[in-house]
Formats: structure tokens, C-alpha cells, sequence
């Protein structure tokens, strides 16, 4: 999908993803001490805002501006100290420019992409890290595909933990967890394939990665 494809399926309804975080974020991070955090692929800022709430200055990334307008009125609703911990910025995951102090945090939450676009992400997620700093992925499972519900059907757009472990080869990072975790899913926002009032289970891919301290 594209931007525009995006554009409209984020103008087609209100919050596509609902206004909680992502349970695996909240699971990773509710601890981890408060510093500068990038979110890429964005979107309505669900993830975003939770960080802020809870201390994070964090720039939020996404190439929808119809998500990022949405992200800038929940913005708007925050009290001034939270809000103005979030700065949104219209961009590519793909190309964006990190500086040159890195991010104590990037964020990279289903974003499903063919796999030479991912790696490509992935890599430029892993150099925007300061010293000391934590890449978190979490993305649809490619065995989602047959034995999970919801997410994407192209298996062209899923992935592995090993094909994350894989992309960031190299790249002079060490591995926290790198696992298969499954997320029981209603007819909530964002969950295609499940039908009001009935549930299943999907199942992620999630990484978390460090940058050791200089």
C-alpha cells in the first residue's frame, strides 16, 4: 500500500488501530526509563502518545498525512506537558534522516513491508540508536498466515524473528528476545478478518534489540 492507500483507509474510518497501545509495546517498555524516541510508521500516534504519557520526548513518523492530522488532534486533547513531548513529522521509513545524537528508543510496529524494504528500515532504525539505545520490532508472524487470524495476507509483507535477526546482522547489536508471541484478538479496531463479537488469535514476530553503551 501506498500513501494514499493509507490516506484513505485511515480517512475511511476513526482510529483504525483504537486509542490503547499495542499490548506487546506496553509489555516491553512500561519499565524502561524515559528518553528520546522515534515511531516509525506512526500512524494515528496510539503508541506515540502512551510513550509520552509516560515521560518519552518522542518523534512520531508516518507517510499518511490524513494519520498524522488525526495524530495532531489527540495531540491537541493532552494535557500541555504530554503534548508537548510528541513532535509528528510527515516521512518515509525508508529514507528518513535520524540526528546525529540517535534515539534512546526507535519503534517499529507492524509495519509490513516487502522484505528488501524492511531491511531497509530495519538498518536505518539500527543507526539512528544511540549508544545504549533499544530497537523494538514487532510485526504480523508470517505463520499468522495459517495459524493465526487478522493482519495481512500477503506473505510477501510478513516476517520472522530470524528474518529480523537476520536484516540487523552485523549491525553490532545484541539480541534481548526475539520470539513468536500470540495476542488474543476481538472485532476491535484494526483486526480485519475477525468479526464482531468473536475472537481468535494472532500471532507476532517480536524483537528487541540494544546498542551497547560507548
Amino acid at each position: 500500500m501506498d500513501s494514499q492507500d493509507w490516506d484513505d483507509r485511515y480517512a475511511a474510518s476513526e482510529l483504525v488501530w483504537g486509542a490503547a497501545p499495542n499490548r506487546w509495546v506496553v509489555r516491553e517498555l512500561a519499565d524502561a526509563a524515559p528518553g528520546h524516541a522515534l515511531d516509525l510508521a506512526a500512524g494515528e500516534g496510539r503508541n506515540a502518545i502512551w510513550l509520552a504519557d509516560r515521560g518519552w520526548e518522542v518523534t512520531g513518523l508516518d507517510f499518511s498525512a490524513v494519520a498524522l492530522e488525526r495524530a495532531e488532534r489527540l495531540t491537541a486533547e493532552l494535557p500541555d506537558e504530554v503534548a508537548d513531548r510528541l513532535t509528528w513529522r510527515h516521512g518515509d521509513a525508508r529514507t528518513f534522516d535520524a540526528p546525529a545524537a540517535g534515539y534512546d528508543l526507535v519503534l517499529v510496529a507492524y509495519l509490513q513491508l516487502p522484505a528488501a524494504d524492511r531491511r531497509t528500515v530495519l538498518c536505518r532504525a539500527a543507526e539512528a540508536l544511540a549508544p545504549g539505545g533499544t530497537l523494538l520490532v514487532v510485526g504480523h508472524d508470517l505463520s499468522n498466515l495459517t495459524e493465526g487470524v487478522g493482519g495481512p495476507q500477503d506473505p510477501a509483507v510478513l516476517f520472522t524473528p530470524e528474518d529480523v535477526l537476520a536484516d540487523l546482522d552485523g549491525l553490532g547489536l545484541h539480541t534481548v528476545r526475539a520470539e513468536r508471541v500470540h495476542r488474543t484478538v476481538g472485532g476491535e479496531p484494526g483486526h480485519q478478518g475477525v468479526a464482531a463479537g468473536s475472537s481468535g488469535v494472532a500471532v507476532d514476530a517480536l524483537v528487541r534489540l540494544e546498542r551497547a553503551v560507548a
